[in-house]
């Protein structure tokens, strides 16, 4: 099993390129579901859940041909062979359950296991069923997944949901794109993604206004034709090479940044006392003046402070004057990398959601392991500022989510390589 090796090194200088975003890319693929038409995907990032999702869209009968590199995925659904979304592929994957939306309202019927994914606490499908129901379809759970149809097709309603959850959000707005009539959805994810989403829906013939807010009306379509789609730049890669800087020092520019993607993050870190800037290629970052200073921060929905931004934020506040409180509300059970980072000399205090993080004038280089995908980068950032050199181990969450991660930090002038099969 890999591991990364990284030797604190001093300030970073240089720039660092953002892919496009994991999460906007995962729920473009099953939109391909909703056409016979196909669907071209630029700026793909090269990741291996793109993969995953790949794989399982095989094998429903969609073609999937990665091209550039992996950097443009064109896909055709133009003859599905099957509506089965095997548990062998969607328990890799929870961003699987996706296909539910698209498949139930093309094909009248879908059969979709209950997804997997890292140990982060749960993510019920309770929303995606109570909006699917509310358009007509009739869902039950046997053996592990959920058997979906649709016997009279699906028809608009008006859907509030409990949480503005993002998966719902995306798998309701697919579904009532094909669906008869209009279809009203409040308490929407507001998240850059789903922007994404109906931008490339639109451009497939959909007609859907209000994204962006807690308000989308989506007024359904016969059918939906094909599409060349650019994916949006990945916020939580951004923000995560946003934060290099400010814990190693230096001055580094994120291209194809777009600070309108990260909401309160921004506010967070200039609060902390980092130099953010917007430039006509991306994002410039550096500290301005010495260390950081401690900030409290809360997670929450779009444009809130993004829960997958949070491990990272703890790593920054380990070395601030002063102390933090970090209070996690999306998932339960993702302060598993607090522990580790104490290993390396971090002063954190864990109770229920909430974390106390008092600043220490220096980290220390230390075995670590890495528990989820932004845990694992959180490790990183905080080794690159540690004195001595930092082992993470089971570092194989980071191909989900960081697509070249060494070679960009290398880049800007980290020490750091990955260590093959230990």
């Amino acid at each position: 099993m890999d591991s990364i090796l990284v030797r604190g090194n001093g300030a970073l200088s240089g720039e660092i390129p953002i892919a496009g975003a994991k999460n906007a890319c995962l729920t473009l693929m099953p939109a391909t579901l909703l056409s016979e038409e196909p669907l071209t995907l630029t700026n793909a990032p090269r990741l291996s859940d793109i993969k995953t999702m790949s794989t399982l869209l095989r094998s429903l009968g969609a073609e999937v041909v990665s091209l550039q590199d992996g950097g443009v995925l064109a896909m055709s659904s133009h003859d599905l062979t099957s509506t089965w979304a095997d548990y062998d592929i969607v328990r890799k994957m929870r961003a699987s359950n996706l296909v539910l939306g698209p498949l139930l309202a093309r094909m009248g019927h879908a059969e979709v296991s209950l997804p997997g994914g890292c140990a982060i606490g749960a993510r019920p499908m309770d929303l995606h069923i109570h909006g699917l129901e509310a358009l007509g379809a009739e869902i039950e759970l046997k053996d592990g997944y959920l058997l979906a149809k649709a016997p009279k097709g699906l028809k608009g309603a008006e859907i509030a949901l409990r949480f503005a959850s993002v998966g719902a959000t995306e798998n309701i707005v697919m579904a009532a794109a094909l669906a008869r009539g209009t279809t009203v959805l409040t308490n929407a994810a507001r998240e850059p993604e789903i922007v994404d989403l109906v931008k490339c829906l639109r451009q497939m013939g959909a007609q859907i206004q209000g994204e962006g807010t807690e308000r989308i009306e989506i007024q359904g379509v016969d059918r939906l034709h094909g599409a060349t789609h650019e994916v949006v730049a990945d916020r939580i890669e951004l923000g995560t090479y946003m934060l290099a800087p400010a814990i190693a020092g230096g001055e580094v520019e994120c291209i194809g940044g777009r600070l309108d993607l990260l909401g309160a993050f921004v506010e967070k870190l200039d609060e902390a006392g980092v130099a953010v800037e917007q430039t006509n290629r991306g994002v410039k970052v550096s500290r301005k003046n010495g260390r950081v200073k401690a900030v409290d921060v809360t997670t929450a929905v779009f444009p809130g402070f993004p829960t997958d931004l949070q491990a990272q934020m703890m790593a920054l506040m380990c070395t601030a004057e002063g102390v933090s409180e970090l209070h996690e509300t999306i998932f339960e059970n993702r302060f598993m990398h607090a522990p580790e980072l104490v290993r390396m000399g971090a002063d954190i205090e864990v109770h229920g959601g909430t974390a106390t993080v008092t600043g220490v004038k220096k980290l220390k280089g230390a075995p670590v392991m890495a528990t989820d995908l932004r845990a694992s980068v959180s490790l990183i950032l905080a080794a690159m500022a540690a004195e001595g050199e930092t082992r993470v181990a089971r570092v194989y969450h980071l191909d989900r989510g960081y697509e070249q991660l060494e070679k960009k930090l290398m880049g800007v002038g980290a020490e750091i390589e990955r260590i093959s099969g230990e």
